[in-house]
Formats: structure tokens, sequence, C-alpha cells
């Protein structure tokens, strides 16, 4: 039983669910600590892993012959032959029903946040992720989505400083990743890593930080901010974040490393250090 389940498992890529966090950031920055909104914050994160699984599974379907050529896919479910093709299409089907199902219990809003979501990465997979730039504009367009979905999932607003404070992470996050992926010279698997250079990239990413850490500290002294969390505190958070990002990018930049943000984060030492601290200061600054 568990031989045949495993493979399903592998396709759903339950390590990549940490990107889906950024849910969680409408609880973390609304300052209403109660039990009932983090239920909901939480249902809507499982929802997001449920869609993000049935998009893998999509992206697994359509790129199993290419990925068997690429050294860190082969092993992949599809690829590996340890399923077929038209299984992962119908494991993607069949979760896609689920979550659009599933979300119609928490409300209307989500469930239209969720399928912009799955409509989106279907037709990255198909087509956009081979447009230069707005490859990584689509990653992080599905990056701001989890921030709505999780701001929607407990009813209140999100601040306009977060939601491009999340835009310009995403797309450094993203631009971070083709960097590492040109490091590794992986482009010969992937065709739109042609239109990219290294310099290019390089600028990219200091732009991206520089946004990042601009409008971070714009949201920390917005009004909104100091009113929801009943403290200006929230400003000495910017020499974290300031140092977390210099940190990530001294690892994509010197180590090639960034391929994987979510791995990369638990990895490093500093990195795991630095957001433990901030998300202790967010959450007991009180």
């Amino acid at each position: 039983m568990l031989k045949n389940i495993l493979p399903f498992i592998r396709l759903s890529r339950p390590h990549q669910w940490i990107k889906n966090g950024f849910v969680l950031a409408g609880f973390i920055f609304a300052g209403h600590y109660q039990l009932p909104l983090l239920i909901m914050s939480l249902s809507a994160t499982f929802l997001f892993c449920l869609a993000s699984s049935s998009v893998y599974a999509f992206n697994d379907y359509l790129d199993w012959e290419k990925d068997k050529t690429n050294p860190d896919k082969k092993n992949r479910p599809v690829a590996a032959g340890h399923l077929s093709p038209s299984h992962a299409l119908i494991f993607s089907i069949l979760l896609a029903v689920i979550t659009l199902g599933l979300s119609c219990l928490v409300g209307r809003t989500l469930f239209y946040i969720l399928g912009g979501y799955m409509l989106l990465n279907y037709i990255y997979s198909l087509k956009l992720k081979h447009l230069v730039i707005l490859d990584v504009f689509c990653i992080a367009l599905g990056f701001m989505l989890r921030m709505l979905a999780g701001t929607v999932a407990i009813h209140i607003p999100p601040s306009s400083w977060i939601i491009l404070c999340t835009l310009m992470i995403s797309l450094f996050l993203g631009f971070a990743k083709r960097y590492a992926s040109l490091r590794k010279e992986e482009f010969k698997h992937r065709d739109v890593l042609f239109s990219y250079d290294k310099e290019y990239l390089q600028l990219l990413l200091g732009i991206s930080a520089a946004c990042t850490i601009l409008t971070y500290s714009l949201y920390t002294i917005s009004e909104k901010t100091i009113e929801a969390h009943r403290t200006q505190n929230l400003l000495f958070t910017v020499p974290i974040v300031m140092f977390g990002l210099f940190r990530y990018l001294y690892l994509v930049l010197s180590k090639g490393k960034g391929d994987d943000p979510g791995k990369l984060i638990f990895s490093d030492t500093q990195l795991a250090l630095t957001l433990i601290l901030y998300a202790g200061w967010i959450v007991f600054m009180k």
C-alpha cells in the first residue's frame, strides 16, 4: 500500500510547501493573534498546499521527458517511471477539484484566489515559464496571491506596503533562483535561461533587494501598521530584515546557492536564526 502511495506523495513535493508560509503573513502582520483567526489562516495555508501540489503534478506531466535528462529532476516520479504521465495528470485534476471544493467552505473570495493561482501556474507551465522576466513576475504574483489569501481568510485587509514588499521579495527570490541556475550551468535544461546573463541578474537582485528594504521600512512606520500592532517597535526589525537579505545575497552571489529558497533558509544557520529572531520579535515585542 505504502509503495503505491509514496510516488504520489513525492509528486506532491511536500518539501516545497514551505513557500505557502506566505499565506500566514496575513495573520502575522495583522497584529490580532486570536485562535479562530489562526485556524482560518492555517486552513488557507493547507488549501494552498493542495493547490501547489496540483500545479507540481501538472508540471511533471508536461515535462517528464525533459526531466529525464536533468540531473536534479530525473528522479521525480514520472521521469523515473514510477508513475505514468496520465496518472500525474489525473492526480493534478483531482487535487484541483478538492482544493476548489474545500475553499467554498471558507469563502467565495478564497475560491477565486485559489482558482486564479492554479490557472496562472497552469499557463506558466505551458507557456509563461519560457518568457524572460515575465517568468519571474509570474512566480512573484503567485506569492502575492498567497499573501492575499491569508488576509482574505481572516477578513482583514492587507496593508498596501506589505503587498508591495511581498512583490519585491518574491522578485528577489525569483531572480536569485535564476542566478543560481546559471551558476550551476543548468541553462541547457531550461531554454529561458539563455535569455539571462549573470551581470543583468546581479543588477536585478540589487534593485529588488533595495526595494524590499524600502517597502518593508515604510510598512513598519505607517500609521495603519502602528495602530494594528499597537507599538512602534516594528521599526527595529528593519536591521534584522536587512541582515537576512544581505546574508541570502551573499550565499547566492558568492556560494552559488539559491535554487531552492526553502532548503537554503533552513540549511544555513545564520539565516535560520535570523528568521527565528524576526518571528520572535514580531510575536513577543508587545
